[in-house]
């Protein structure tokens, strides 16, 4: 049985080629458009996460400097490796996504890192706050996404969630397990 697509109704009636949307078979307008803000929001805190976590990265020190200058690098990679899926699933559904270190600026929730020195331990505590926060947004996603019948994105989330979870456990337990 052919799934059956809704025409955009911005495109001109003269021009009767399939958008990429109506050819993937995603959404309805409505619930793609209910879906924009809070997937620029979670690619905003992703990349905004990622910066941090490099950033700790390059500046961390002391006696587990080579145990979390590793643990930093992973997690780092990790997260960047959601960039271009979240983003690029926000265009698959039509949806604008961000263009700038401003639109970051604008829609991230997770702070910035301070601008002074921080102690190993400080940094790592601060991740381990902003995973188990990334967790937590991921888990509103995967809702809003069930909301509007939008599988394909709660997929890809529950799989980020899982990975949200373990940097979280790994640094609670890098920090001794009491966070």
């Amino acid at each position: 049985m052919p799934i059956e697509t809704r025409p955009d109704p911005a495109r001109s009636a003269r021009d009767s080629r399939p958008t990429a949307r109506e050819l993937a078979g995603a959404l309805a307008p409505a619930a793609a458009a209910a879906l924009e803000q809070p997937l620029r929001q979670m690619l905003a805190d992703v990349l905004a996460l990622f910066l941090k976590t490099k950033g700790f990265h390059w500046h961390v020190g002391g006696r587990h400097f080579r145990s979390d200058h590793l643990l930093l690098d992973e997690q780092a990679g990790e997260l960047l490796a959601m960039v271009d899926p979240l983003a690029e699933r926000a265009r698959k559904l039509g949806l604008r996504t961000l263009g700038s270190i401003g639109d970051v600026a604008r829609h991230q929730r997770l702070r910035d890192a301070g601008a002074g020195p921080q102690t190993a331990e400080e940094m790592l505590a601060e991740l381990c706050a902003d995973n188990r926060a990334l967790a937590a947004a991921l888990r509103a996603l995967h809702a809003r996404c069930d909301e509007q019948g939008d599988v394909a994105s709660a997929s890809l989330v529950e799989v980020w969630v899982d990975e949200a979870e373990r940097r979280t456990w790994f640094l609670t337990e890098v920090l001794g397990g009491a966070r």
